[in-house]
């Protein structure tokens, strides 16, 4: 990867992780990602103009660098590092990539999904979504013929 290809990558999953507060990525990108993610908090919490402008000039993404300041920063003013946290969910499928999730440490943790236990829930979703939106469709045409039944009787 040339170096303007991986300046652009962690500014990007910096970014990500300020707007979402949680990324999945690989460890060996977490960890680095750890380390610019720690700036930027740094660069928050001391708040000037110099210091705004510094962290726009690495992720270039206003409304980031405005969450950054205004939510994160204020949000870690009394931790003396450590604003991140990387937690280990398994390997990727496709690849065998150690898979991690990447948070601020303000948050609560996220509970550890494995691939598999994934794959089971999106497996599930379809069929709960289709049984459950039919049975109250029956029910509520049920309903209206007993209605209907009552106010002819």
């Amino acid at each position: 990867m040339k170096s303007q290809h991986r300046r652009a990558t962690l500014a990007n999953l910096v970014c990500s992780l300020i707007t979402h507060n949680r990324i999945r990525t690989t460890i060996a990108k977490a960890k680095e990602v750890r380390r610019y993610a720690d700036k930027m908090v740094t660069l928050a919490k001391k708040a000037s103009l110099h210091h705004r402008r510094q962290a726009l000039a690495f992720l270039r993404h206003e409304p980031a660098v405005k969450k950054l300041f205004d939510e994160i920063g204020k949000q870690h003013s009394d931790r003396h590092g450590g604003y991140t946290r990387i937690i280990r969910i398994g390997q990727r499928i496709g690849d065998a990539a150690e898979i991690a999730i990447l948070e601020w440490t303000g948050t609560a943790p996220a509970a550890p999904e494995s691939e598999d236990a994934k794959k089971k829930a999106a497996k599930a979703a379809p069929e709960n979504k289709s049984g459950s939106s039919a049975e109250p469709k029956e029910e509520a045409k049920k309903a209206e013929g007993k209605k209907k039944a009552e106010a002819a009787k």
